[in-house]
């Protein structure tokens, strides 16, 4: 009877957990917050409205019927903010949530009068639905008009300027320097990109690019070349290539080049990305915000679970439409995208520190923090000088947390501001001017582009007096920094990515071209000097810091004075795009330069080309020799 009575009390106990299934929300003790969002003027729902609980990583996006839902809240009492681009962001504060129980949460937010540019007003809510069921919302946008006397013109819904105010910083082109008086040049690094394909834009619409939009070292970097890989304990290999220059035959070219190494992807550490997205009115083109979702979402494939992604937008305000989410949940993100329009004035500063901010909350230790910025640039509302947005990304980017730069579209592009901003942000800064310039910054060079390997990366060369008579370097007229900031750790510089190449180049005269190579007022130098290291050109010097660190390492590597008589294809096609560069700028450098030499010689270093880079770059030469051709004066021939 004992036994029996053992047996029963089990099978009672195994009954009532199974009537009682998986623990309760009440057992959990956590709770539920549902409501809906909708306009306060009009009541109708607001679809893509960010919901989230201050001072935690819960939160969600409202769908198309204004509708939110956020689950597992642990019981306690939180401050529920709601934002929307265009709408006054609002706070209901010391809400409660009880374990095992729904609270309902209803807000009713009100549009902002905007003092500037644009003034948002909504015509109809839902229009249409697209294929992932994501409502699409229409906007009429008018504009306020202050300045007395502006031509303006409709584009699509948004009325804008009708004049270009793109802004490029002026760049003087640096001039021989001899190295008695100067033996040393020092520069930092630049892996941006962003003047390539601003370039290639004007010369696809048959325009011959303004000459300061032209950095040379942009032009030259825009491609990879094919360097040894590093060995040893550097991050780094250095190498060196020393010819004739095929634009002055007199005079050497050097050709300095630095390989990363590279890192397996399943190596990569995880990544917190924020978006950081402007929405104003001056994005509204498909150039622009269309063209931008349609980049961040290549981007977005190639993310993980071990990533997480979030989304502030600025427009008159600045707000988060999407809270971290894992890069895994990848349709949550599409449409979070896919609801973002434009309309509004441009709150840059605001938006900046609101993406810092969540970079910062939700930083990952020893991961990849980043704030990725796309924007026209067109900042014009709170904190919008570029010394004070530069002042301001300096004093977030102590945190580790990377900046990258996307500029979009034309009319309005603030170059000068985003690559200031890079520069000075422990970024890099690209122009994404088509749908394959976004695969190619997202996806094939994704690693390179969004992961640091090393920063504060500076170049130092010394030259030998006794072979190089002058030298100069081409491009980096805006890297340039004192020698003694070569050694300066609290000196910033550039950053470099994993399986990153850097490449810079030297035109050289040689001692033995240089007449009258005496200094008239100077004590030391009337003499002549004895040589030493008559087979050293110079030596090459590089100093970086691994992630995390603040103390520099150095390396080096000699120059060697031997002229190849066959040059690489490295050569050849750096020198090619340096040659049309200078020919853009107008340089006073240019010797024998023509299209058709640069066809030539470019076309001779083509090699595998996967990617079809180096062919489009010949294709863009071929077509601004047509365009010089059919734009030049005609000749009158006098009798």
């Amino acid at each position: 009877m004992k036994t029996q009575v053992n047996l029963i009390i089990p099978l009672f106990l195994i009954f009532l957990l199974f009537l009682r299934g998986s623990p309760s929300e009440t057992q959990r003790e956590v709770g539920t917050l549902a409501g809906i969002v909708s306009d306060r003027a009009t009541a109708q729902p607001i679809a893509g409205a960010s919901v989230v609980l201050l001072g935690t990583t819960l939160g969600t996006i409202t769908n198309t019927r204004g509708e939110y839902r956020i689950s597992d809240i642990p019981e306690g009492t939180y401050d529920v903010q709601v934002s929307f681009a265009g709408y006054q962001t609002t706070i209901s504060a010391r809400v409660r949530v009880h374990a095992g129980q729904e609270k309902t949460l209803d807000f009713r937010i009100a549009g902002g009068v905007l003092l500037n540019e644009m003034v948002v007003e909504y015509d109809r809510r839902l229009l249409s639905t697209d294929a992932l069921g994501v409502a699409k919302q229409s906007y009429s946008i008018r504009e306020r008009q202050n300045t007395p006397g502006r031509v303006e013109s409709w584009v699509g819904d948004i009325r804008r300027s009708d004049f270009n105010t793109e802004e490029y910083a002026f760049i003087e082109e640096t001039g021989f320097v001899d190295p008695l008086t100067r033996a040393l040049s020092t520069f930092s690094i630049d892996v941006d990109a962003a003047s390539y394909a601003i370039m290639r834009r004007y010369i696809n619409s048959s325009q011959r690019p303004p000459k300061d939009a032209i950095r040379t070292e942009e032009l030259v970097n825009y491609f990879d070349y094919s360097y040894p890989d590093p060995v040893g304990r550097h991050p780094m290999s250095i190498y060196t290539e020393v010819a004739r220059a095929p634009w002055n035959p007199y005079n050497l070219l050097l050709h300095i080049g630095l390989k990363a190494k590279d890192i397996a992807t399943e190596d990569l550490r995880p990544s917190n990305l924020v978006f950081l997205l402007d929405v104003s009115g001056s994005m509204s083109s498909a150039d622009k915000l269309g063209l931008l979702k349609q980049s961040f979402k290549l981007l977005v494939q190639e993310l993980t679970a071990a990533d997480q992604v979030s989304i502030v937008v600025y427009a008159g305000a600045a707000g988060l439409v999407l809270p971290p989410t894992p890069g895994n949940e990848k349709n949550v993100i599409f449409e979070a995208l896919d609801r973002l329009q434009a309309g509004g004035s441009t709150a840059g500063g605001a938006g900046i520190q609101l993406a810092y901010d969540v970079a910062r909350k939700h930083l990952i230790k020893n991961g990849n923090n980043r704030v990725i910025l796309a924007t026209d640039g067109d900042f014009n509302i709170g904190v919008s000088g570029t010394g004070d947005l530069v002042r301001l990304i300096q004093a977030y980017k102590k945190d580790g947390i990377g900046l990258t730069i996307l500029g979009f579209g034309s009319g309005n592009l603030k170059d000068s501001r985003m690559e200031a901003m890079a520069d000075k942000g422990d970024g890099n800064y690209f122009y994404i001017d088509t749908i394959r310039e976004g695969k190619k910054v997202f996806v094939d060079q994704l690693r390179s582009n969004l992961y640091t390997l090393a920063h504060d990366v500076k170049i130092q060369v010394e030259f030998n007096p006794a072979i190089v008579g002058e030298y100069r370097l081409i491009g980096y007229e805006n890297r340039m920094l004192n020698a003694e900031d070569f050694q300066d750790d609290k000196k910033d510089a550039g950053e470099i990515g994993p399986g990153h190449t850097v490449t810079a180049l030297y035109e050289i005269v040689l001692a033995e071209n240089v007449t009258g190579r005496t200094h008239p007022g100077l004590r030391y130098q009337n003499q002549a000097f004895p040589v030493k290291h008559d087979n050293e050109l110079g030596i090459v010097k590089v100093r970086y810091k691994n992630p995390g660190e603040s103390t520099s390492i150095a390396m080096d590597a000699v120059i060697v004075s031997f002229i190849e008589s066959e040059t690489t294809d490295n050569f050849r096609f750096s020198a090619a795009v340096a040659m049309f560069s200078m020919l853009l700028r107008d340089s006073g450098f240019t010797g024998n330069t023509t299209a058709a030499a640069i066809i030539d010689l470019a076309g001779s270093a083509k090699g595998q080309d996967e990617h079809g880079y180096r062919a489009e770059f010949i294709r863009l030469v071929e077509t601004y020799d047509l365009v010089a051709m059919a734009t030049a004066r005609p000749v009158t021939l006098l009798d």
